[in-house]
């Protein structure tokens, strides 16, 4: 049988509509704009990496995918306010592990599950925080630091949140070295970095990012990273572990939630779509830019990741002695 030109259009028209569409697609997502909620607050580096996947994402959808920060007690209002969101894709979280383990093993009351409140969709990169220091401080790496503080008998330091690594990392160091850190949280990176320059702090943490920036800027001073190796975009500044320091190695990530029972094809569309956009050699400049590496796993790769990164935080609090009250 012969078929014409015409009916082949036809009937291939009929099939791209119905089973040749992507089944996110036959969904109907996204049918509005999208949200995406990023740990911290507006400008500071989660939130500009949303934006930088917002943007992508908007033009790959035909949809706006707007940014939309709810900063505050330590990522636990952004990350309940996603997991009580609808479950249809158009809501979704952009953040660290603060929210989903170090919060969980700390905080054994959170007003959501981090496992049974969310669908993972892709752990999009990894990295690690910096410890830093105003430019004029006199020590310029951690054996410095440490001979300084011991002397000088207490310093402060500031942390974007109770819990989080940098501030886990903080209390580490104070258990193994002996020197007197007391830890100052703050809602965001940028606050906590405000009081380094106003002396109100002694030193702090900061992202790879936020720390070139300020020490191109000539105001900040970077004195090592907590992570397995060096990052690119600072090449001279050495680990904890290359300058004598064991433990400082649970990398940070940066990974992208649903909530939970959100349907399987718009799951797949999110994943598709946030692999697809982390693959963009502009993005993995951004994110290499930001220190960190790009990853874009699957959903089942996060939790394997997640799972994997659990006990070893749970290790790292216990061995930092870090509870609520510091």
């Amino acid at each position: 049988m012969t078929i014409t030109r015409r009916a082949w259009l036809a009937t291939a028209g009929a099939t791209l509509s119905a089973a040749g569409l992507p089944a996110w697609a036959q969904s109907g997502f996204p049918s509005r704009p999208v949200r995406i909620v990023p740990f911290g607050t507006a400008g500071g580096p989660i939130d500009t990496i949303a934006r930088v996947y917002a943007d992508k994402l908007s033009a790959r959808w035909g949809q706006p995918v707007v940014v939309d920060a709810k900063p505050g007690a330590s990522g636990i209002i952004a990350a309940d306010f996603v997991a009580k969101a609808a479950p249809d894709g158009h809501t979704v979280l952009l953040t660290l592990p603060l929210t989903h383990i170090n919060n969980a093993i700390l905080q054994p009351k959170l007003p959501y599950d981090p496992v049974k409140d969310f669908q993972p969709l892709s752990m999009v990169a990894a990295g690690g925080p910096m410890i830093v220091a105003r430019a004029n401080a006199p020590y310029n790496n951690l054996q410095e630091f440490v001979e300084f503080a011991k002397k000088k008998g207490r310093m402060t330091y500031g942390t974007w949140g109770n819990g989080s690594t940098a501030h886990l990392f903080g209390e580490l160091l104070k258990r193994q070295t002996g020197a007197e850190l007391v830890h100052v949280a703050y809602k965001s990176e940028a606050a906590a970095h405000n009081d380094l320059f106003g002396e109100q702090l002694d030193f702090a943490w900061a992202n790879p990012s936020t720390a070139r920036n300020q020490s191109q800027g000539g105001k900040m001073k970077v004195l090592g990273i907590a992570a397995t190796q060096r990052v690119s975009t600072l090449p001279n500044v050495p680990t904890f572990k290359e300058q004598g320091f064991q433990g400082f190695d649970v990398e940070s990530w940066i990974g992208v939630y649903a909530p939970a029972k959100t349907p399987e094809p718009i799951v797949q569309g999110w994943v598709s779509a946030l692999r697809e956009a982390t693959a963009m050699p502009d993005v993995q400049a951004r994110l290499i830019g930001f220190g960190f590496e790009p990853l874009g796993n699957t959903p089942a790769q996060f939790m394997e990741r997640y799972r994997a990164d659990y006990p070893r935080v749970a290790e790292l609090i216990k061995a930092a002695g870090v509870t609520l009250d510091q």
